[in-house]
């Protein structure tokens, strides 16, 4: 059985216990007829990436990328990377966090087969949440749908990497249950590509 077969496509997940404040202007009229804004709730929601989301995509990735020490910006790139997972949802899933106005965040989940577990696991990358919308309980939310539907799916493990220098990173995975590892990553980058 292919990959992909095994991984229907997602319902999408409401967290009305996380709802973000945003003032109802009732598409502006309310502003200008000089009725009094009223706080009403929006309520994040996790789904799965479409291609329509790609340009946010893109300026989430170059946000962390610039965080990141290993790695160097490039919206090419990072464009190219998330069409291969979009239009090939066997080689693994890219979830968003999304409010009715714009994705504010995102978790790209990739397929692989390991030998040790003796099935399915999935390698977590590109854990991140705009740095506006941070501090708000979003990326246990998105960290949570990450575990519970690898979890659903029957999947052994979870690997991902982290900086080693952001505690703050560590910190927060160890939190939802993440623990280190004995291995050490290396990687061997082609020079076409470095």
């Amino acid at each position: 059985m292919p990959l992909g077969a095994a991984f229907p496509s997602e319902t999408s997940t409401e967290h009305k216990d996380s709802c973000l404040r945003w003032p109802d202007i009732g598409y502006g009229l309310s502003r200008m007829s000089g009725i009094e804004t009223v706080e009403t709730p929006v309520c994040p929601r996790i789904e799965s990436a479409t291609l329509d989301d790609m340009p946010r995509l893109v300026e989430l990735l170059l946000a962390l990328f610039e965080e990141e020490q290993d790695f160097v910006p490039d919206p090419r790139k990072q464009e190219h990377g998330v069409r291969m997972i979009l239009e090939q949802p066997n080689r693994g899933r890219i979830f968003v966090l999304r409010t009715d106005h714009q994705v504010i965040g995102m978790a790209n989940l990739l397929f692989t087969i390991s030998t040790a577990e003796g099935g399915l696991v999935v390698l977590l990358e590109d854990v991140i949440i705009h740095p506006q919308h941070r501090g708000q309980g979003y990326g246990g939310l998105l960290l949570n749908h990450v575990i519970e539907y690898a979890g659903s799916k029957g999947f052994k493990r979870i690997t991902l990497l982290t900086d080693r220098i952001s505690a703050e990173s560590q910190s927060f995975f160890q939190k939802h249950g993440f623990k280190f590892s004995s291995m050490i990553p290396m990687r061997f980058v082609y020079p076409q590509n470095a």
